[in-house]
């Protein structure tokens, strides 16, 4: 990160409505229609995996949350994977390093030992620096409108990934 004096910290350590401010700021607050929040409707966000960065003024200047999903194939089988975001930086912050932190951070708790595949809704060349891409996704489709090229994939051996499913919540 740019500016030394910020600190990521674990996001559950953030009050909820700083959270929801921040997302409000960077996504509007019109963002709960969008399709991302569909696929991970009626679960949880992952600790482990979620932080937050606050500046020296102590202000939350930006988050990420990784969220439980699956795919499920066309036989009904069902892939576990993440679904990462929403990565959110204040708009007057941006291009500060706290989005490349922010999944650094993500990926630095991965279990390397188990890692599931990671996927997300969003701008390829900037996720592409972090290893996702969307060539296996072409065949996933998704519970709301989205533009096909945004769906990206990050996975160990993207070879074993179904080429068709749909994603959606992991629900037990």
């Amino acid at each position: 990160m740019a500016d030394a004096t910020a600190t990521l910290i674990p996001l559950a350590e953030v009050d909820s409505a700083l959270v929801e401010a921040l997302l409000d700021r960077a996504f509007g607050e019109d963002r709960y229609k969008r399709t991302a929040y569909k696929v991970r409707e009626g679960t949880d966000w992952l600790p482990a995996l979620s932080f937050a960065v606050i500046d020296a003024d102590e202000l939350l200047v930006g988050s990420i949350q990784v969220w439980p999903v699956a795919l499920t194939d066309d036989q009904a089988r069902r892939h576990p994977m993440l679904m990462v975001g929403p990565v959110a930086v204040v708009p007057e912050r941006h291009n500060e390093g706290f989005g490349q932190a922010l999944m650094a951070a993500m990926a630095g708790g991965l279990d390397p030992k188990a890692a599931l595949p990671q996927v997300l809704i969003g701008d390829p060349d900037y996720y592409g620096r972090f290893g996702f891409h969307g060539a296996p996704t072409q065949g996933w489709a998704l519970p709301g409108p989205y533009e096909k090229h945004r769906l990206l994939v990050r996975a160990e051996n993207p070879a074993v990934l179904p080429d068709h499913g749909t994603l959606g919540p992991w629900l037990r």
